[in-house]
């Protein structure tokens, strides 16, 4: 498949014959173009006894092999000759023996190329369609095919046929080729049934699918505007919207509006069917808020947890304080700044202690000292982070193992925050970027921590919060229940730490400008610490990221220690266009990679991250990687993370994207030698000062800012983002 069409092949064509409407059909041959995001194909169609035709048009998920069936309008392109112009489709899975070996021998179904496609359909002929649907077991009379291969190649064309139907089903919806993916990976062959069963299913449990296609879908479908059944799906899918934003809860008033203003109906309505959700139990009140029965359990089960955990008696051997600070003063040869020895002292004294500071206030020194600390008192001690990269980065400031709390709490989606998993073996649990703790995981860490222990909670209050929804360390800070050491004085800072004293001036809203630097300094010139190459040209923005980038990388700079980020995105400043741009420059990969079926290309050597949590793998969201292989005719990509490497199928990698360039908040709990920081007017949507603060706290050696001294401003002039609703702080009061 070319990356391109002809450059005058992609816009309008001109009508011959007066457009007059056409149906034909025939086998797809080729794929000359194709465009994941937007569908558009053009294809290389074999008529039964006719001449080929091409066909383009939005064909989505289009493959070789299948059956297809286009109406349209022929048209006349000036350098091809005539084309159908397509304005519908539909399309059968491959059923003549050349269909079907082509098909087969695609790469689309794992575990077969092109040399097992030719022996199954040589055995079974025209009958191999029904043998692959209804009598797989069959396969394994194919030599060199056993029991586990004829399963997976049962699985995967199960998951082509529910995928195809899915993809006619939702193609007049605009639902790209990566969320029927989605779609089909998480209710696998019923996935059709449950579409027409109910389509707003798609709005509560599938990520990236609006309330407003499930709801067209509805509609069409017959279900009535004022509905309950619509009116209620309204008002949950209004509340995991919110959970997007962060909340855990939204005001009653707030849920009622905000649902009323999506479904185009008057709040009366609204108002009333949200009291047969309460009274039913599907949604829950605390305090005038009102949450799903996930969070609200949640938050419940995590107050619950850290109000005994802070009431109990201390497990650990008598220990004089100031006595083993001395020690560990000696030790480190110098001597602590009074909030470094309170901090020291607050996590031996109390059960429950928030330690917060930003970069260059000494929290490693605090973590070394309370580690060597303890340990010298032989008492057992559990060092964990939301993320592979930040628990990697405690290790070695505290001199011990450390783990991702995925990994420590044995965490899966199935069993949900505080489903009966056994306690911790440990005296003391020391859980470092607690900013990146959302509602559900503080629930699971909270009932982890066995009774008498220590749970020391480690993080910058002045990034930006989870991802997930939550206000956790916030909370936890302002309900007085916890020992809280605020980290003031910035030692690095006495250092000469640019990026340091930067961070501070954000905070502050000082609004004073990195100093300016060219292209030519970028290339190969030399660089400040902090540097800015202002430009409102997204075109020169781009041009510039790649000769950093190739700057870093010709300087030995390793592809998982240079960072790329983005506010946001979509946009000529956006992630996605970055990440293409930066593929083609730094990993021009000589076997040209593998496409997945939507498009997405993946090349040895591309750096990768995880964007949902895979607990059968033990990968999660936010882990960064490196691809070590790409196998075509098996439909996988290999990927080496941090202490393992692992495997993901064609269907799987809806959960990797390529991470030359990551979104800001990803980049949370991770540290990066060289970061590069995108902003753009564009970006004002997001702009905030947390915001530019948590990029440019990514940085150890080096950072540069990529684009508009506007835009900086105008992240300057935005203190912090509307405060998250949450009940935590209540329930831990209570």
């Amino acid at each position: 498949m070319s990356s391109s069409p002809d450059a005058n092949d992609v816009g309008p064509a001109r009508a011959s014959g007066g457009g007059e409407s056409v149906e034909k059909a025939g086998v797809v041959e080729r794929i000359v173009f194709s465009n994941a995001e937007s569908g558009y194909v053009i294809a290389e169609i074999q008529p039964d006894r006719e001449p080929p035709f091409t066909v383009k048009g939005v064909l989505p998920g289009l493959r070789c092999g299948e059956s297809v069936s286009v109406r349209g309008r022929m048209v006349l392109h000036p350098g091809f000759g005539p084309q159908l112009l397509a304005e519908s489709f539909s399309v059968r899975m491959p059923a003549g023996v050349e269909a079907l070996k082509k098909f087969l021998g695609s790469g689309l179904v794992p575990g077969i190329g092109k040399g097992f496609a030719g022996k199954i359909v040589k055995k079974f002929g025209a009958d191999t369609a029904r043998v692959l649907s209804e009598e797989s077991a069959l396969l394994r009379e194919v030599p060199g095919l056993g029991e586990g291969r004829a399963a997976k190649i049962k699985a995967a064309w199960d998951e082509q046929l529910a995928l195809r139907e899915v993809l006619i089903f939702l193609q007049g919806y605009g639902v790209g080729v990566r969320r029927c993916m989605k779609i089909v990976r998480q209710y696998g062959s019923a996935a059709p049934v449950m579409l027409r069963e109910d389509p707003y299913t798609l709005a509560r449990e599938v990520d990236g699918i609006g309330f407003r296609t499930a709801d067209r879908i509805a509609l069409n479908m017959g279900i009535g505007n004022d509905s309950e059944r619509r009116l209620d799906a309204g008002l949950v899918f209004t509340l995991g919207e919110a959970e997007g934003e962060g909340h855990t809860a939204l005001p009653e008033d707030e849920l009622c509006e905000r649902a009323a203003r999506l479904l185009n109906t008057v709040q009366e309505r609204v108002v009333a069917r949200l009291g047969s959700l309460l009274a039913r139990g599907e949604l829950c009140l605390y305090r005038g808020l009102v949450q799903t029965p996930a969070c609200a359990r949640a938050e419940i089960r995590a107050a619950r947890a850290l109000r005994e955990l802070a009431a109990a008696a201390s497990c650990l051997p008598q220990i004089r304080v100031d006595a083993a600070i001395d020690w560990a003063e000696a030790r480190a040869g110098f001597r602590f700044a009074p909030e470094q020895a309170d901090a020291v002292a607050a996590a031996l004294e109390s059960r429950l202690c928030v330690i917060t500071g930003g970069p260059g206030t000494g929290k490693t020194s605090i973590l070394r000292a309370l580690v060597e600390i303890l340990r010298a008192k032989k008492a057992r001690v559990l060092l964990a982070s939301p993320t592979g990269r930040a628990a990697q980065r405690l290790a070695q400031s505290a001199g011990i193992a450390a783990t991702t709390l995925h990994r420590l709490l044995r965490y899966s989606e199935e069993q949900g925050a505080g489903a009966g998993r056994k306690e911790l073996e440990a005296d003391v649990v020391i859980v470092d970027e607690c900013s990146m703790l959302d509602a559900r995981l503080c629930a699971a860490l909270a009932q982890a921590v066995p009774p008498g222990a220590h749970l020391v909670l480690v993080g910058d209050c002045d990034q930006l919060p989870s991802v997930g929804a939550g206000n956790v360390l916030a909370d936890i800070i302002d309900s007085g229940l916890a020992a809280v050491v605020r980290l003031r004085s910035v030692f690095r800072q006495s250092e000469g730490s640019e990026i340091v004293a930067a961070a501070g001036r954000i905070l502050a809203g000082d609004a004073l400008l990195p100093r300016a630097v060219g292209l030519a300094e970028l290339a190969s010139g030399e660089l400040p610490e902090l540097c800015m190459f202002p430009t409102d040209d997204p075109a020169q923005l781009a041009q510039a990221a790649g000769i950093l980038f190739r700057r870093w990388k010709g300087r030995g700079v390793a592809s998982l220690d240079m960072q790329l980020l983005c506010p946001m995105h979509r946009g000529r400043a956006g992630i996605q266009a970055f990440n293409t741009l930066l593929q083609k420059q730094l990993n021009d990969d000589a076997d040209g990679g593998f496409a997945d079926s939507s498009g997405v290309l993946f090349r040895r050597g591309d750096k990768v991250i995880c964007t949902r949590n895979n607990y059968d793998k033990s990968v999660f969201n936010g882990d960064m990687g490196i691809v070590t292989q790409t196998d075509a005719a098996e439909g996988l990509i290999k990927v080496r993370f941090a202490d393992e490497e692992i495997s993901f199928s064609r269907m799987e990698l809806v959960d990797i994207q390529p991470a030359y360039a990551i979104s800001i908040h990803k980049s949370q709990g991770s540290e990066f030698s060289q970061v590069a920081i995108a902003l753009m007017p564009e970006h004002m949507v997001l702009l905030r000062r947390n915001l530019l603060y948590t990029a440019l706290t990514r940085a150890r050696k080096g950072a540069v800012v990529l684009g508009s001294p506007s835009a900086w401003r105008m992240a300057l002039a935005q203190a912090r983002a509307g405060e998250r609703y949450s009940t935590m702080r209540w329930r831990l009061l209570d």
